[in-house]
């Protein structure tokens, strides 16, 4: 699962307990414009970057138009001065804040109006605000399966020939298969998160004389060292989220599926070819058992079910439990449980990347989630803002006004990223020869990904359920 599949527990989870994310003086407004602007419109601008990474004026929509004294950055999105294009997503604030700075230069120098909601109602209301004709110019959409169900609608625009080429040239491939639908690319992918790493405290680690495992092997051998010393946990868990209990759980096996088995049966099992009682995914299956439902490492398998995975790492500063295999967006949970952590190589918590399972068959899984941009609407204001949206330019922009914050968009200049663990994300994210896949149960038909695969996961760990039983009522839950 992403950042964002039931949005409300997941992200809007984390934005209710506090965000971590820093506030970051802005670039003063390097230019103007005669529009007035709206009471949506923010003051403050974004950073802006050379135009290098801007498209053609021919091929993003843009009217190529002279740009004003100091707005060269955004000369080939001009002409389109008094427009505005409506954007709705599930993003609010404070992180919402950050989006709107993060454009607000390029709103005063081309004079477009970009007017973002955001909803905790999102993936239900982008429904029915289309299929009732009033669809927002763009959506920021964190789920495939929700883009393809716009899709299916007729409702989706086709993006402009400097969108694909931007995505051809800046992410790995993988990216753009999941902006697709029936092999037709529509959506751009916007923020990303990396889901395969493992917190743990650097300072108990050197006190102990541990250190970082860079294979599974060396990993399950640190897990049995730490469980003979007796002093804590070697592992930490919790995949309680009120409607969504059950998610962590299905990261974890998929991290398994790709580490063990590789992209093509990652695949096959997204699109049930290969089917959850397959031997594949029960094998898998029996890798987590050993691991996260082993009393060994984690002490209480059940407590693992009625713990929030907010509070799952809450014993890591402690050494009650030494490590949490958790996605980067776990950062911004430290601050809720003691303001005073510094996370950091050195610090009192920080992550390394978790290794696959079998090195044989992949040395470089990246499990990871994100959000895409579709557009309802072709006017050439909207395309214009759909290019700069997809273009590194926008993307650094964003990175500068909201740490905590990952693009998988390669032309970033990764000095712009100062958090620790961003820098760890944008190194993976970005990688071209990575073997990189989207979160399955995202990807999965919501009657199975957000549907009977969190139930069957939470039984799992909270009844004892067998894995042939789990995988079994999984399976049975697939849409024919």
């Amino acid at each position: 699962m992403t950042l964002s599949k039931a949005y409300g527990t997941r992200r809007r989870g984390f934005l209710a307990v506090g965000s971590a994310m820093a506030a970051v003086a802005l670039l003063a407004a390097a230019c103007s414009s005669s529009k007035t602007k709206s009471s949506n419109t923010p003051t403050a601008t974004g950073g802006g970057s050379s135009p290098s990474s801007a498209p053609s004026p021919s091929s993003s929509g843009g009217g190529g138009s002279a740009a004003p004294a100091g707005c060269d950055a955004y000369k080939d999105y001009m002409g389109h001065s008094g427009t505005t294009v409506t954007m709705f997503g599930s993003i609010l604030s404070p992180e919402s804040d950050s989006l709107n700075k993060s454009w607000a230069e390029f709103q005063q120098c081309t004079g477009i109006t970009i007017k973002y909601t955001g909803s905790n109602d999102f993936e239900s209301q982008l429904p029915v605000q289309v299929q009732g004709g009033t669809p927002p110019d763009l959506a920021i959409i964190p789920q495939p399966g929700l883009l393809q169900q716009m899709v299916k609608t007729g409702a989706v625009k086709k993006p402009p020939q400097a969108v694909v080429d931007n995505v051809d040239k800046y992410w790995n491939k993988a990216w753009k298969q999941y902006g697709s639908v029936d092999g037709t690319f529509y959506a751009a992918p916007q923020s990303a998160n990396l889901k395969s790493l493992v917190w743990y405290s650097p300072k108990a680690f050197t006190a102990a004389g541990y250190t970082v495992p860079t294979t599974w092997t060396d990993l399950m051998a640190l897990s049995d060292k730490i469980a003979a010393a007796g002093k804590g946990n070697a592992w930490c868990g919790g995949i309680g989220s009120g409607t969504a209990t059950g998610w962590p759980a299905t990261d974890w096996l998929e991290e398994v599926v790709l580490g063990k088995y590789g992209g093509d049966v990652y695949d096959k099992w997204v699109s049930h070819d290969i089917k959850f009682s397959d031997p594949q995914i029960i094998d898998a299956m029996n890798v987590v058992k050993n691991w996260m439902l082993n009393p060994k490492y984690v002490g209480d398998v059940k407590a693992i079910a009625s713990t929030t995975f907010q509070d799952a790492g809450k014993g890591i500063p402690t050494s009650k439990c030494w490590m949490l295999q958790q996605a980067s967006f776990y950062e911004a949970q430290w601050a809720s449980i003691d303001k005073t952590l510094k996370v950091g190589p050195d610090g009192d918590v920080f992550a390394f990347k978790l290794p696959p399972v079998d090195p044989s068959v992949t040395q470089d899984e990246v499990e990871g989630g994100g959000e895409f941009t579709a557009a309802f609407s072709d006017r050439p204001e909207v395309q214009a803002v759909q290019t700069y949206l997809s273009s590194p330019q926008w993307a650094s922009s964003r990175v500068k006004v909201a740490p905590g914050w990952v693009s998988a968009n390669s032309g970033v200049d990764k000095s712009l990223y100062t958090d620790p663990i961003d820098q760890i994300s944008a190194k993976y994210l970005t990688d071209p020869n990575a073997t990189f896949r989207f979160d399955a149960s995202d990807l999965m038909p919501a009657a199975v990904g957000s549907g009977e695969e969190w139930k069957q996961m939470t039984a799992w760990f909270a009844e004892g359920k067998s894995v042939e039983a789990v995988a079994k009522a999984i399976d049975a839950a697939w849409p024919s």
